[in-house]
């Protein structure tokens, strides 16, 4: 479709075309923020830091894990750090330095996310509302009309209805996987805390007493 094929769409798709595309600009905003939040914090190599900071954990230098995890920006490390400095080796006030880290660093990532459902079931709505008004003006007209304008006024109705149902999908569509893409980038993120929490606690408490005093050092 080029572009004056759309704007003929467009254009025959009545008022609700405009709802529609306010839509789908609200809906581009808020995924381009989404993408830009959750891909720094995606973009991490969680896996190596955690590799890093157990090796070093593991070797007794317990003061450069927790310097590595402090330099490092993002979720997994944040958490990591929260462990690191937690100065103690008890696995149970480590695992509530973990929840409660995890706690902070985790809502900033899923926030706004389900408004891109919310405003995909709106398009969808705002689609089906323009065709069913698009039916209406077709039948209204084609009952008060003079018999040979009968045809056009009806081509003109089921356009309307036609294109705002197409419109409302092709902006519903697209927001649906976007969403289901970027809920997935946050469960992976939060199944890596979870990995980094798991693996430093295991660390910290094979070592022991000397993990603290290393610290403390």
């Amino acid at each position: 479709m080029n572009l004056s094929s759309f704007a003929a769409f467009y254009r025959d798709g009545g008022p609700f075309m405009h709802l529609i595309l306010l839509t789908g600009v609200a809906i581009l905003a808020l995924t381009a923020e989404r993408f830009w939040v959750i891909g720094r914090a995606a973009s991490i190599n969680s896996g190596k830091l955690v590799r890093d900071a157990v090796a070093r954990v593991g070797k007794g230098d317990t003061p450069a894990a927790t310097d590595l995890c402090r330099r490092v920006r993002g979720p997994v490390a944040h958490v990591a750090h929260a462990i690191l400095s937690r100065n103690v080796a008890d696995e149970e006030r480590l695992q509530t330095a973990a929840d409660n880290a995890a706690s902070i660093a985790l809502p900033p990532l899923s926030r706004r996310l389900p408004y891109l459902n919310t405003l995909a079931n709106v398009a969808t709505l705002l689609g089906l509302l323009g065709t069913i008004f698009g039916l209406i003006t077709a039948f209204s007209a084609v009952s008060a009309a003079d018999p040979s304008q009968r045809s056009a006024f009806l081509a003109v109705g089921i356009s309307q209805a036609l294109n705002t149902t197409a419109f409302g999908l092709i902006i519903a569509v697209p927001t649906l996987l976007v969403h289901g893409f970027l809920v997935s980038k946050v469960e992976h993120i939060v199944d890596s805390i979870d990995e980094a929490s798991a693996r430093l606690i295991d660390a910290i408490s094979r070592r022991g007493p000397s993990a603290v005093r290393d610290q403390a050092a």
